[in-house]
């Protein structure tokens, strides 16, 4: 299994693009600006979308996306997500205001769009890939995807803050290769990071501590400008851990 990092950004600017993970060719995790980066014939690929949260820059590309290869998809993609988050899309994307409703084109019978809902706990199973949805703590309703392939197992949190729900999940299995964990703001902005329901270091650190696991810990989700102070201060608080900052264009193998 390869995990193509599409973007890896709290915000965009000069070669920053928002998040969005590539397994394989054929599934997104989350449909940020980086989705935008794809070679058509690698868009028209994508056969299934899993979302974290409804937020906009995690689904941004996920119209322009379906918009430009419309013709091309023969059966619907599939999106993924919670309730919450599958009826933002409809009332606030997909409404024919925003954006046509892919749902509906290029007819009802046979639409280039197909939502289906997922509940936390619940595991879907692709091609010899399991993603199990994992509920998390943000200001919408959120989750983070465990996704486990014969050869490895990846985790990645999507836009969270402290919790025990993401740790016990993880806990519940064997094996964990590689967390893909935000830190969206620096510890100088602590307190924005509590009302944000973000991480920053000092309260990943305090989380953290929960994973009974090891893995490779990819720091991912920073506010531009940031980057290289958090990724200090996380390795300042998480000295035991094995941390890298995730980087668009990067391929996770495992």
């Amino acid at each position: 299994m390869n995990v193509r990092v599409l973007g890896a950004s709290g915000g965009v600017g000069a070669g920053l693009r928002t998040t969005s993970l590539l397994i394989d060719e054929d599934i997104l995790i989350d449909a940020g600006s980086g989705v935008g980066d794809l070679s058509f014939d690698e868009m028209a690929a994508i056969r299934h979308i899993f979302l974290t949260h409804s937020h906009l820059d995690h689904i941004a590309f996920l119209p322009l996306l379906l918009d430009s290869i419309f013709d091309c998809i023969h059966n619907p993609i599939v999106v993924h997500g919670q309730g919450a988050t599958l009826r933002a899309l409809q009332e606030h994307i997909f409404n024919w205001v925003i954006w046509p409703d892919f749902a509906r084109l290029p007819s009802p019978e046979k639409p280039v769009l197909r939502y289906e809902v997922m509940v936390p706990g619940e595991v879907c199973a692709i091609a010899g890939r399991t993603l199990e949805m994992i509920p998390v703590n943000h200001t919408v309703p959120g989750v983070g995807y465990r996704v486990e392939c014969p050869t490895g197992v990846f985790a990645v949190t999507g836009d969270t803050t402290s919790n025990d729900s993401l740790w016990g999940a993880l806990n519940a299995h064997q094996r964990l290769d590689v967390l893909i964990v935000e830190a969206a703001f620096a510890n100088h902005n602590l307190e924005l990071s509590r009302l944000a329901h973000h991480y920053c270091p000092v309260l990943l650190a305090e989380d953290i501590v929960k994973l009974r696991h090891a893995p490779l810990v990819y720091i991912t989700h920073n506010k531009p400008g940031d980057e290289e102070i958090i990724f200090a201060e996380c390795q300042a608080a998480m000295a035991g851990r094995n941390l890298r900052r995730l980087q668009g264009g990067e391929i996770i193998r495992l």
